[in-house]
Parts: C-alpha cells; structure tokens; sequence
C-alpha cells in the first residue's frame, strides 16, 4: 500500500463519484478505478457498496476514511517539519550529551548553532552512553555528544571526533597524592577507586580494566555514580580518587586537585554520533558549530 492510494481512495470517498474524482487527481477514469479495486485486493475487504447509479462508504470504507486521513496529514506534516529542517528556517534538533565529557564543547556548539540559526529549539537529554545508543537507535535524538564507542558498537553508527582530552587522576586537595606533580597507574592501583555506573557505562569499565591489566592489577573500585558531578563531590569528600578526563578542569576549580598521568594514556576522543543514514542539514550544521574554535594568534 502506497499513500498515493490513500490519496486515491480519500478523494473518491469525499466526493462519492470515480469521475470527478480523476478530474480533481488529473488522473484516467479507468486507472483510478483500477487503483481502488487494488487497494480493495490488499486490505482483504470492500471500500464502497456500488451499484450502477451510485457509489457509498462501506461500514468499513467510513473507518478507514478515518484513518487514511490522519495517516496522509501525519505525513504533510512530517514533510513540513522536515523541510524546515533542512532549510534551516525552523524546527528542533535533539543533541544527547555526557555533562563530563561535553563541558567544553557544548557550550560553544550551543552558541555557535543559535547565532546561525535562532529559530531552530535545540533540545538536549543528558543521558548515560548505553541511554543514548538505545535513543539514537528510537530515532529520539538526532546526534550524541559522548566519548567514542568501541569499533564493535560503531557498526550502524558514524562518529566524527570534535575533541580529545587526557586522562587524569582527581584527588582531594588534602589525599596524600596530591603533593605530586604526575602519578602513575602503580600508585593509582592501590587506591579506591571512584567510577561511572557499569550498568550505563559498560565501556568505561573495560577500558578502565585494560588499563589497569598492563600493570597485572585490577582497578579497585569502591563507587560507582551516575555522572562526572556526583564523581567529583564523591573526591572532594576524601571517598577515594578518580580517573577523569581532562576537559573538566574548567569546572572543578580548588575542590579537587587534577594530576597527569605518566606515561600518559591514550587521550579521551569525544565527538558526535549519530545513525549512519545521512544526517539532516541541521545536524550538520550543529557538528560544525562543535568544533574546537582555531587558536588567535
């Protein structure tokens, strides 16, 4: 079943008469005819009571009016709201986003895409990474802000990198580690340590464990919160130290104390994500405004 046969059929029902319905679509009397018979085939039931003066609704041809209309509005209205889209004029993008990891970013891709395009409601959703894969997926949110996905998870998906950030070791102020000016993972390893929730962060805890394997240790993980702001408190209160990256210097201020690793692990790569079907010109647009501003000389 194509629309054009709901726009066939509503056409012949509103005006009760195949004649004048050809002449209203521009259409042959006999290929119309033809095209509701059809429709008639697929459904499995009649849509008029014909006799050969007059042309009726069934009982049923009267609910599916009902339903061909709604269904051929719902799609005007989904070309409408797609075409502003893609003109830029008007419309709603919805950016799914890591607090932590997006500290940076967010802030100058918000104003940057609302400079360019004032009309347009940028939605966001903070949501755990697994959160944000399952919404891509229900087509919920158009882009994510979050940390790369493994090369297994990125199957259906495409990522362009917006950042990248090193991984550091938050201690508070007065933890005994403070005092240094780099730390490795053999004097991280003994320490409680503080991370995301494994249930919504599943890839932080197998690249936290990797980590942790080339050094024949086992991170020692005593909690586990739901975003980097609880993470930090947790710090901050001397509940243990965290592995964090870097981005979040801008916020932290003198609660906790941010120390480089070294050797340095492999830097934090942040981006958007999105499905691999081609993104509308507004995410375009949106991933353009993300991008790391150039230094000034």
């Amino acid at each position: 079943m194509e629309l054009r046969h709901l726009r066939y059929f509503v056409a012949v029902a509103e005006l009760e008469n195949v004649s004048r319905a050809a002449q209203k679509l521009h259409v042959s009397q006999p290929g119309l005819s033809r095209q509701i018979r059809d429709l008639e085939d697929e459904i499995g039931f009649q849509l008029f009571e014909r006799s050969a003066k007059s042309l009726r609704l069934s009982r049923a041809g009267k609910i599916f009016l009902t339903e061909a209309r709604a269904v051929l509005q719902h799609a005007e209205d989904a070309v409408q709201k797609a075409r502003a889209a893609a003109g830029g004029k008007r419309g709603e993008i919805h950016v799914g986003y890591a607090p932590s990891l997006t500290v940076q970013i967010l802030p100058q891709a918000l104003r940057t895409f609302q400079a360019e395009f004032p009309n347009v409601r940028v939605a966001l959703h903070d949501l755990s990474s697994e959160e944000m894969l399952r919404q891509l997926v229900a087509r919920k949110l158009e882009v994510a802000l979050t940390v790369r996905p493994p090369a297994k998870t990125l199957r259906g998906y495409s990522f362009h990198e917006l950042a990248c950030y090193a991984m550091v070791v938050a201690v508070a102020p007065n933890h005994p580690l403070a005092k240094h000016k780099a730390l490795t993972l053999q004097q991280v390893a003994p320490e409680p340590l503080i991370g995301l929730n494994r249930n919504d962060y599943p890839e932080y805890h197998a690249e936290t464990k990797i980590l942790f394997a080339a050094i024949d240790r086992r991170p020692n993980f005593a909690e586990e919160h739901e975003g980097g702001t609880s993470i930090i408190a947790a710090v901050e209160a001397g509940r243990g130290v965290a592995l964090v990256p870097s981005s979040l210097a801008c916020i932290v201020g003198a609660r906790v104390k941010l120390i480089p690793l070294k050797p340095a692990l492999p830097p934090i790569q942040v981006g958007a994500l999105w499905l691999k079907e081609n993104p509308s010109e507004l995410v375009k647009k949106f991933m353009a405004a993300g991008r790391p501003e150039p230094d000034k000389p």
